[in-house]
């Protein structure tokens, strides 16, 4: 997991570009989603994080999205409901 605020700009750009990074998250409300993600492109800088796959960011206790990956978010809320 990547601090937002631990990278620069050109860093971040270059670990994009070379597929390093995959997933932005929110360490306030514990979701990851695409880079792409509306929702996500609004979260405050302190907040956001970096993963470069799915598994980092549900190790860490991290869900999916709903907007952006509604399916993984789905099948998340599934077992979620299992487990309870």
């Amino acid at each position: 997991m990547i601090y937002h605020t631990d990278i620069t700009h050109q860093d971040l750009k270059l670990q994009i570009q070379n597929q390093a990074i995959l997933y932005g998250g929110n360490t306030k409300l514990k979701i990851y989603g695409l880079l792409t993600c509306a929702s996500g492109k609004r979260m405050k800088r302190e907040h956001r994080v970096f993963f470069a796959t799915e598994s980092e960011a549900l190790d860490l206790g991290y869900r999916p999205c709903g907007h952006c990956m509604h399916h993984a978010y789905k099948n998340w809320k599934h077992v979620e409901h299992a487990i309870r």
